[in-house]
């Protein structure tokens, strides 16, 4: 955002001088304006209006303090009809030091550019001065400019124009709210800048990667989308790898690379790896903030991997309202006493997060049976039958499962493994946890990280190192992806073998001795 805009001037007699600032007192001090100054200019005034060497170029200059960023386009004019023969001025913004720059400079040299060729075509800026001079009784006269200054342009009262204060004001409020303004400044010019977003080269899309939509593409997908990028659209589901979406959208995987290229350069999308129970996953340090329920990350995980949990959610809050309108009723007729019947399904058939896993948690309507009487009775018995219900579609399970289920991940554990010491204990996962899902919010919350694996072999390092590897004609495939530069998932991917069948074709390789592979895990 920014903080303040502001147009600079150096002045044969008085030097630096800021002619006009967006909000008032931003730059200098002004006469009823009591906020501090977004920065000291009495200490950057000499960068504001630099020495002539740094004229005609973008400059970026930092608070002493550390809070703001003055950028800045000091523009130099020489011409015989200035005093001293050149007119130097700098349209300059404020923004907060920490923010992104990059897509402010675009404006700062659009700014300069603009008044630039405006002071050459007719002495836009160098008049402004004049008609202040001539329109203040007794501040100033046109003495102090040349005598070409004053015969070339027309007087104030026949020239329209927008004075720069306001401009700066608008510039600044569009900028700052619209990211674009368009504004006129006379009869013949216009200011048009727009803010365009800096976006960082997207990475590599391998076709062993998993693309997972941050957004709902049906909604924004359009007729005038290119083909390619709507056929690949319509197969990201957050389980098909690269390939898979390829082949599906009948799309060649270069074309399907460069279509979610194009998504990720918008951050619409983000890469996983593809989900195996042969995996192995370990907590990053991300995993505290899930352990201290930061920000409500556990619920949050709770209502992306619990198996049936909204539908558990609906069906109990269903059968709740039912409940509401027959204690109403039993109410009526018995002369009061529903009072607490809506109250006995709020926990939408869900289980107490205090409680253990496996036991409905209190319904908080059956706390109040001995005020509510006997409408709250049978309340709580139908908010019980909808638990019942629920717990055949799922639960909610409590956060100590949740944590205690993302924090036994750990490195030489597969996921399969995972799955049957936590089966082996009692707690059936798979039929209350979707574990896809639970390891897909792990890693992209950053409590979770893919542990992958590479496979090293000595003997073909040893011979790229000397120059000695070289294709053998109808060798074995697999040899080149022994360099430990690979993973399991390229191999999978590119030669379509399952992690097993790999495991099985590295045993039995040519010229393979004892002890010369080695799978490395990170």
């Amino acid at each position: 955002m920014i903080q303040g805009i502001f147009y600079a001037r150096f002045f044969p007699q008085e030097g630096t001088k800021i002619v006009a600032q967006s909000p008032p007192g931003c730059i200098v001090p002004v006469p009823g304006v009591s906020k501090p100054c977004l920065f000291d200019f009495g200490v950057l005034q000499e960068y504001i209006i630099p020495r002539k060497a740094f004229c005609n170029r973008y400059m970026t200059v930092g608070d002493p303090d550390g809070k703001s960023s003055v950028l800045g386009f000091p523009v130099s004019i020489p011409s015989p009809r200035y005093d001293r023969n050149e007119f130097i001025f700098n349209f300059g913004l404020v923004v907060d030091s920490d923010v992104d720059q990059i897509p402010y400079e675009r404006v700062v040299r659009r700014l300069a550019v603009t008044f630039a060729e405006m002071e050459r075509q007719s002495g836009y800026l160098s008049q402004d001065d004049l008609n202040q001079a001539m329109s203040v009784p007794g501040g100033g006269s046109a003495g102090n400019y040349n005598m070409y200054t004053t015969a070339i342009y027309e007087p104030l009262d026949t020239y329209r124009r927008r004075p720069i204060a306001s401009l700066l004001e608008i510039i600044k409020e569009d900028l700052n709210n619209y990211g674009e303004c368009m504004i006129p400044v006379d009869d013949a010019n216009t200011v048009n800048m727009k803010l365009f977003p800096h976006h960082q080269p997207p990475p590599e899309v391998k076709g062993w990667h998993v693309p997972v939509a941050k957004m709902k593409f049906a909604d924004v997908v359009d007729p005038t989308w290119d083909v390619t990028l709507q056929r690949v659209v319509a197969h990201i589901d957050g389980v098909s790898d690269v390939r898979r979406i390829a082949f599906a959208a009948d799309v060649s995987l270069e074309l399907t690379q460069l279509a979610l290229r194009h998504l990720l350069y918008y951050d619409t999308i983000l890469l996983l790896d593809m989900f195996f129970f042969g995996a192995c996953y370990a907590p990053r340090p991300g995993i505290h903030d899930f352990v201290a329920n930061l920000d409500s990350i556990v619920d949050e995980c709770a209502n992306y991997v619990c198996v049936g949990a909204a539908a558990a959610a609906a069906a109990a809050a269903a059968a709740a309202a039912a409940a509401t309108s027959a204690d109403s009723g039993a109410g009526r007729s018995r002369g009061g006493g529903g009072g607490g019947g809506g109250l006995a399904g709020d926990d939408g058939g869900f289980l107490h997060p205090d409680s253990s896993f496996g036991t409905p948690g209190p319904a908080r309507g059956a706390a109040d049976g001995d005020v509510g009487g006997g409408g709250v009775e049978s309340s709580s018995a139908a908010a019980g039958d909808a638990e019942d219900s629920a717990g055949a579609g799922g639960y909610r399970i409590s956060n100590y499962q949740l944590i205690k289920l993302m924090t036994t991940f750990c490195v030489g554990k597969t996921v399969t493994e995972w799955l049957k010491g936590h089966m082996d204990s009692g707690f059936d996962v798979l039929r209350f946890v979707d574990v896809r899902r639970l390891v897909q919010f792990g890693v992209i919350k950053g409590c979770l990280y893919r542990v992958h694996k590479h496979v090293v072999s000595k003997q073909y390092l040893a011979a790229l190192a000397t120059g000695h590897a070289r294709p053998v004609v109808g060798g074995d495939p697999l040899q080149q992806y022994t360099d430990g530069r690979h993973t399991f998932d390229q191999i999978v991917t590119e030669l379509n073998m399952t992690d097993a069948d790999i495991t099985d074709k590295l045993k039995t390789l040519p010229n393979a001795k004892a002890g010369d592979l080695t799978v490395l895990y990170r």
